[in-house]
């Protein structure tokens, strides 16, 4: 709040510019919201893991038995995606980066999607699993309610001062 007058000051003489980030569209039944940084899919209890069948394009590619599977965009991969020791992708980079957090499986390694890919997430058994996005918890899902995750058609446009500083 402090230096919000003199960044009104620099955005109205043009000192600024504008830096487009991609978002993400996430859908779990009637249920959509649009994600900057990721959605994530996880377990509701500790000490249990939940299974998660994730496709790609409608493709089945793998179950994971994990604590959770973050999907997050460029912007969000130097956040909860980082902590799992995800790659770092620039932001301004186009990609759907996917994480398993604490995979109970040999396959734990990320995945960087095309953004023109769609991912699905469905949770497998009697399970239910909780769906946040940006840190905000969304819905409680089940086998019934698959999760669809894909590029936003609109980007998030961030006002910048100063160089590039990534």
């Amino acid at each position: 709040p402090d230096g919000l007058i003199v960044a009104l000051e620099r955005f109205f003489a043009g000192a600024h510019r504008l830096e487009r980030r991609m978002a993400l569209d996430v859908t779990a039944g009637p249920v959509t919201r649009r994600a900057l940084n990721e959605a994530v899919v996880e377990k509701p209890t500790s000490g249990h893991t939940v299974r998660l069948a994730l496709s790609i394009d409608d493709e089945p590619l793998v179950t994971y038995a994990a604590d959770g599977l973050i999907i997050a965009t460029p912007t969000g991969s130097t956040a909860y995606n980082l902590s799992v020791r995800g790659p770092i992708v620039s932001p301004t980079h186009r990609a759907i980066v996917i994480t398993p957090v604490s995979a109970h499986m040999l396959f734990d390694r990320s995945l960087v999607l095309d953004d023109a890919q769609c991912v699905r997430v469905t949770v497998l058994g009697d399970k239910q699993a909780n769906l946040v996005v940006d840190g905000q918890a969304v819905t409680s899902v089940d086998a019934a309610t698959p999760i669809e995750i894909k590029a936003a058609p609109v980007d998030a446009a961030l006002v910048r001062f100063g160089p590039p500083d990534f």
